[in-house]
C-alpha cells in the first residue's frame, strides 16, 4: 500500500520564499507529517512531499492508495485543491491538522475523511480502515499522552532546510485570545520523556534545530525544573546541536536555566510580547507578561547576556490600538533591546476566542472562503479593526517595520551583537532579511486592499485618519 503525505504550499508564502535565498530560514519542516509517517505500519510505503520546497510532479509518481494532507489555516485552500485532484483520480484523501480540526464541516466538503485532534490515537486504525475500504468520515482523536508520541521520520526529508525540527512538549496554559493552541492541544502541559527527546535529537541531520514547542520552559517552577533536566541530558549526550525555541519572558528570571540552555546549545528564543501597553496585554489575555511589575528591558538583557538572541513578536490591530501604534511598537521593541522584531496583524484564526468575537461582530473582512484562507498568514489585515481602517492598519505596520529596520537601528543592533559576540551573523541576516521584505510587504498590502474593497492610496489613508478623529467607528 502506498501512502502519500503532503504539506501544501501557500502560494503567497512560496513566492516570498523564492525571492531571496535567506527566506529559506523562514521555512519549517512539516514535523506533524513526519510524526504521522512514524505512526504508519511497516506494510505501507510512505512518500512525503513538502510543497514549500517545490510542487511535486504528482502525475509522474506511482498512484497512491491514500493521500494524507495537513494544513494550517493559510494552507487550507491549496489543500482543498490538492484533494480535488486526487479524488478525481479515485484516490481517497484524508486531512488532518489544526484547520481541519477547527473547521471540520468545511473540510468534509472537500475530502473523504478528517482527523480531528492529535493523530497518535487514531492513525493506525484509520489506515486499517483504508486498507479494508471502510474509511470513516471523521476520526475524533483524544490528546496523546507524552509516552505515545513517537520519534519523527526525519529521514524522509533530508535536503533543503536550514533547520531541523523537534517537539518536546504539547499544550499551553496561557490560552491567549488570538491563539488556537489551547483549543487544539489543550491547556495541560504534557512532556515527552527526556530520553526519547535526546535520542530523537541525535537523529536529526541539520546542525540547527527548531524546537517547535509553544512554550519550551512553561510557566511554573515545575515546568522550569523539567526544562533544566532536559538541558542537562542534552549536555551529557554531547549532541553538538544549536537550537532555537519559543519561550515566555520568565526565562529571564532564572540564571541557572539560562546557563543550562546555552550549554545545551540554545542560540535564540522567540518571545511573544504581543503589545507595548497594559490595555493590549489584558485584551489578548497575556497578563502573564505583566507579573511582578516586570521590566522587559532587564529581562531581555539577562537572556542576551548568555549570548542568546531574542526575537520579539508584537501584534498590531488590537481594539486598543489607535493611530501611532506602529511607531509605538517599533520603539518598544527597540527599548526592550530585542535583536529581531516580528510584527503581525491581529488575525482571527478559527478555533480562537478572537475568531468567535470578531465573527459575531461581523468583523471578518477576508471572508470569501475557502479562497481567502490563503491570506490568514498573520501578514495581511484580514479583519475590520476597531480604531484603524484597513489602509491605516497597513500604514501602521509599514511604519513599524521601517522604523525598527532603519539602517541606523540595524547598524546599532548588529554592532552590539559583534561587540558582545552574540550570534552576529544571525543578527545581520535576520535584520537584512526583514528590511529586504519591506517593499514586497507594501506591494502585498496594496494588492490585498484592491481585492478586498478599499482604496490603498495615500489620500484614502489621510481621509481615514480624519474620519477616525471625528468618529472612531467610521474607520472600521
Amino acid at each position: 500500500m502506498r501512502l502519500l503525505l503532503i504539506n501544501p504550499v501557500n502560494p503567497l508564502a512560496l513566492s516570498e520564499i523564492r525571492q531571496r535565498w535567506f527566506n529559506r530560514y523562514r521555512v519549517w519542516k512539516p514535523l506533524g507529517l513526519e510524526t504521522v509517517a512514524a505512526l504508519t505500519p511497516a506494510g505501507w510505503e510512505v512518500t512525503l512531499i513538502d510543497e514549500n520546497l517545490g510542487i511535486g510532479d504528482y502525475a509522474s509518481m506511482p498512484r497512491p492508495d491514500l493521500v494524507g494532507i495537513t494544513a494550517f489555516t493559510s494552507q487550507a485552500s491549496r489543500a482543498y485543491d490538492l484533494a480535488a485532484s486526487f479524488r478525481a483520480m479515485g484516490v481517497p484523501v484524508v486531512m488532518g491538522g489544526i484547520h481541519a480540526s477547527m473547521r471540520s464541516e468545511e473540510a468534509l466538503q472537500y475530502v473523504d475523511s478528517i482527523v480531528v485532534g492529535e493523530a497518535e490515537e487514531v492513525w493506525p486504525r484509520l489506515l486499517a480502515d483504508a486498507s479494508a475500504g471502510k474509511l470513516q468520515r471523521t476520526y475524533q482523536a483524544a490528546r496523546a499522552d507524552g509516552l505515545a508520541i513517537p520519534a519523527a521520520r526525519h529521514d524522509l526529508l533530508t535536503k533543503g532546510y536550514a533547520f531541523g525540527a523537534i517537539q518536546t512538549t504539547r499544550g499551553c496554559p496561557l490560552n491567549c485570545s488570538f491563539c488556537s493552541v489551547t483549543a487544539f492541544n489543550g491547556a495541560r502541559y504534557r512532556q515527552r520523556p527526556i530520553a526519547d527527546v535526546v535520542a530523537e535529537m541525535a537523529t536529526i541531520r541539520e546542525k540547527i534545530v527548531l524546537i517547535v514547542d509553544d512554550n519550551l520552559i512553561g510557566t511554573s517552577p515545575a515546568h522550569a525544573t523539567r526544562a533544566k533536566a532536559l538541558f542537562r541530558a542534552m549536555i551529557d549526550a554531547k549532541l553538538n546541536k544549536k537550537w532555537i525555541a519559543q519561550v515566555t519572558i520568565n526565562m529571564g528570571d532564572d540564571d541557572e536555566l539560562l546557563d543550562l540552555a546555552v550549554r545545551a546549545g540554545c542560540i535564540g528564543v522567540f518571545i511573544g510580547f504581543e503589545s507595548p501597553t497594559a490595555e493590549g496585554l489584558a485584551e489578548v489575555g497575556k497578563k502573564f507578561n505583566m507579573n511582578k511589575g516586570r521590566d522587559m528591558r532587564v529581562s531581555v538583557s539577562r537572556i542576551q547576556k548568555h549570548r542568546i538572541m531574542v526575537v520579539g513578536s508584537f501584534i498590531i490591530g488590537l481594539d486598543s490600538d489607535g493611530p501611532g501604534i506602529g511607531r509605538r511598537v517599533a520603539d518598544a521593541a527597540s527599548g526592550y533591546g530585542v535583536d529581531i522584531l516580528n510584527a503581525l496583524f491581529l488575525t482571527p484564526l478559527p478555533g480562537t476566542k478572537l475568531w468567535d468575537k470578531m465573527h459575531a461582530e461581523g468583523r471578518i473582512r477576508a471572508d470569501a472562503f475557502p479562497q481567502d484562507w490563503k491570506y490568514y498568514t498573520l501578514t495581511f489585515p484580514v479583519a475590520r479593526y476597531r480604531q484603524l481602517s484597513q489602509t491605516q492598519v497597513s500604514h501602521e505596520m509599514a511604519e513599524c517595520d521601517r522604523r525598527f529596520y532603519s539602517v541606523r537601528r540595524i547598524a546599532w543592533r548588529t554592532g552590539l551583537s559583534l561587540l558582545r559576540w552574540r550570534r552576529p551573523l544571525f543578527s545581520i541576516v535576520g535584520n537584512l532579511s526583514y528590511r529586504a521584505s519591506l517593499r514586497a510587504n507594501r506591494d502585498a498590502y496594496r494588492a490585498f486592499a484592491l481585492t478586498h474593497g478599499q482604496d490603498p492610496s495615500p489620500e484614502s489613508s489621510l481621509l481615514g485618519q480624519i474620519a477616525s478623529l471625528l468618529n472612531p467607528e467610521a474607520a472600521t
